[in-house]
């Protein structure tokens, strides 16, 4: 019973260690992930190129362009002549004759031969099907030229979703740095407030303030580095690589802009060129062709059609004789489907609303598209404008803050004061990087609304 004790114990003891070692090995080997993980220096073209080659829905809809282009072609192919080649071979049994009803009845082979075979090729060739083929050509080429502006918007949206991406990590890194800043100043400020108080020429009060103050910037800083690992997952993930690679932004947000007057160009041509409004044209297209595909049931159809063939035993003599032919013919086929007069009235009349459905579409995506990339131009002139303005608040808020140090280092002011004014040269500061960052993704959005990215 001792033994079966001390067992248990020695159970238990040995339990409670494995579990601390696991406890105490699992951080490092966290660190070990986070030391292995990749960093890649790249710059937001490099980046956007990357998505636009490696993502996964642009290559989906890649795979889809083939495809069309693959209908495309058949479209074409359908104009070719159709040829068949068949054989057959019978066997039959013998024949029975019945007389008097079904109470006589005499049995024999099948004249001149119960064997039976045919071998022969035939050919059919359109010559004039009132232009259906034409019309399924047209929309064949049309629902191509759909799928090649799907690919070029897949591939524009996921660039456009990488840029605003990118630009959000240069904004959180930069904004690091700045809260490293901060810290700094607070972690300082806290030693200069302990410094007075143990003087006496401060409170508790100011020093718990402080402590409170400094609490808040090391929970910032934990919450941006938070962010950088979420919006670098989601980098990772629109250009198709491991979670362990670790994007580094080269490009910063203090990068040159373009002007507001190189944008006219795109601004007045994206009625024409935006990847909506392409595809609403090309849908009318589509349209038309399907209508004059309709219209061509209308008319009479002409084919040119053979044959040739081989065939046992030989029928074309009375009585059969027990040898095998060859024989052959050409011809022309026309046909006319009379029904098609009042059959096609309702088809054709739905075909001209389709048309008038798809035009009427264009212009609503037109006038969509317009009026976003006219937003977008002014947005972009007052980022331009807020940039300028914020760059000047960062000196003056910079300057202040020293003031106002000064003032409570020689009590002069109150805490308060202090940190308002720390808390100002802080928001100074992530406010140009915000305008500069936010002029960026305009201008991005401003190339995908316009059908040039």
């Amino acid at each position: 019973m001792t033994a079966f004790v001390l067992n248990e114990k020695t159970k238990f003891l040995f339990s409670i260690l494995l579990a601390l070692i696991i406890f105490l090995l699992y951080p490092i080997r966290v660190n070990a992930q986070d030391i292995q993980r990749e960093n890649y220096k790249l710059s937001i073209a490099e980046t956007i190129e990357f998505a636009k080659s490696q993502n996964k829905w642009v290559q989906t809809a890649n795979i889809e362009e083939m495809a069309a282009d693959e209908d495309h072609k058949d479209a074409f192919t359908a104009a070719l002549p159709f040829i068949n080649v068949g054989s057959s071979y019978q066997r039959f049994s013998d024949l029975t004759l019945f007389t008097d009803g079904l109470n006589h009845s005499t049995s024999g082979p099948r004249k001149p031969t119960p064997n039976s075979a045919a071998l022969g090729i035939d050919v059919l060739f359109t010559i004039y099907s009132g232009g259906k083929l034409r019309s399924i050509q047209k929309e064949q080429t049309s629902r191509f030229k759909i799928a090649k502006l799907n690919t070029r918007e897949t591939s524009g949206n996921i660039a456009l979703q990488t840029a605003d991406q990118y630009l959000d990590l240069v904004r959180l890194q930069e904004q690091q740095k700045f809260i490293q800043d901060q810290l700094k100043r607070a972690q300082l400020r806290l030693k200069n407030i302990n410094s007075l108080y143990k003087n006496q020429k401060v409170t508790k009060s100011d020093v718990l303030r402080a402590e409170v103050a400094l609490s808040n910037v090391e929970l910032s800083l934990q919450q941006n580095e938070n962010d950088v690992a979420i919006t670098n997952q989601k980098l990772d993930n629109l250009i198709n690589v491991p979670d362990s690679v670790m994007i580094v932004p080269s490009d910063s947000a203090g990068m040159p802009k373009p002007d507001i007057s190189s944008l006219k160009n795109l601004i007045e041509s994206a009625a024409v060129t935006s990847f909506a409004v392409q595809k609403a044209a090309e849908n009318v297209e589509v349209q038309r062709a399907k209508l004059s595909g309709v219209k061509s049931n209308n008319m009479p159809s002409l084919s040119f059609y053979g044959n040739y063939g081989m065939n046992y035993p030989n029928y074309l003599f009375f009585p059969p004789v027990n040898q095998a032919y060859s024989i052959g013919f050409v011809g022309l086929k026309m046909q006319y489907s009379i029904s098609s007069i009042y059959q096609n009235k309702n088809k054709m009349a739905a075909g001209k609303l389709r048309i008038k459905e798809s035009e009427i579409q264009q212009e609503a995506y037109t006038d969509n598209v317009r009026i976003e990339i006219k937003s977008y131009y002014i947005k972009y002139a007052e980022a331009l404008h807020r940039i300028s303005v914020n760059e000047r608040s960062v000196e003056q808020a910079r300057v202040n803050y020293g003031i106002v140090n000064t003032k409570y280092l020689n009590q002069l002011s109150l805490l308060t004061d202090l940190l308002d004014a720390d808390n100002l040269y802080q928001e100074s500061r992530l406010n140009v990087v915000k305008a500069q960052t936010d002029a960026l993704a305009i201008y991005y959005h401003i190339l995908f609304t316009s059908g040039n990215l």
